[in-house]
């Protein structure tokens, strides 16, 4: 099973044994890495049994809190929409029972303005918004194999994302402290949103942690949804 996450904590929490993990950061080198994974494991005794996207979110329909755990029924962008594996994401909603089932939009940087999260929303009708699943989602149909996405919301709809928590992102993912700090120093108004942002990625941890233990290369749907792109 391969698991593709944006962020080097997220990583850590998808890795365990079984499993591929796929750090994007950026995302500038994720359709070339994920094509190479799959392609590596296809050729392999036991092939590829799924492809998950995993990590956090930002919330796009309203009164989704953070923590709250999102299993994907498609995955759209600007050029495509395509359906998650049916009978995988059944046992995951089996599995996490207070989930939201719904559309999650794949775009290429951050939506941090609670405007533009509403109009995305009115526009796709997507519950929750990465920078990962519709590379995901592509590269799962090109290959025919089944996949998931289950995402977790940390910035929800009604709430900015602050510039400050943007700037540190490294482009492999990693938190750049200093950089924080910095930005914070040439806007301090942002502290107590980044405060807030904090507090919201830890709810979001912990719902990332339940969300991996129901991940096992056991409960990959067998019975795929047939993937279809428009």
């Amino acid at each position: 099973m391969i698991i593709v996450v944006g962020m080097a904590f997220e990583a850590r929490i998808a890795a365990g044994g079984g499993v591929s993990v796929i750090c994007s950061g950026d995302g500038r080198n994720l359709a070339e890495a994920l094509t190479r994974t799959i392609a590596d494991a296809c050729a392999g005794p036991n092939g590829c049994r799924g492809i998950v996207s995993f990590g956090v979110a930002g919330g796009l329909a309203p009164g989704l809190k953070p923590g709250t755990c999102v299993v994907g029924s498609a995955i759209l962008s600007d050029t495509l929409s395509l359906t998650t594996d049916v009978d995988w994401s059944r046992k995951l909603l089996l599995a996490l029972p207070e989930a939201v089932h719904g559309p999650i939009l794949g775009v290429g940087a951050p939506v941090a303005h609670p405007d533009a999260k509403r109009a995305l929303y009115v526009k796709t009708g997507a519950v929750a918004v990465d920078m990962e699943s519709h590379v995901v989602a592509l590269a799962s149909a090109e290959f025919g194999v089944p996949m998931v996405a289950i995402r977790v919301i940390t910035d929800p709809a009604l709430r900015a994302l602050p510039q400050s928590a943007v700037a540190a992102i490294r482009a492999n993912g990693t938190t750049d402290i200093a950089a924080m700090l910095r930005s914070v120093m040439r806007c301090p108004r942002d502290l107590p949103a980044l405060v807030q942002t904090a507090l919201d990625a830890w709810a979001a941890r912990a719902m990332l942690l339940r969300g991996r233990r129901v991940l096992s290369p056991a409960l990959v749907g067998s019975d795929s949804s047939g993937l279809s792109s428009t």
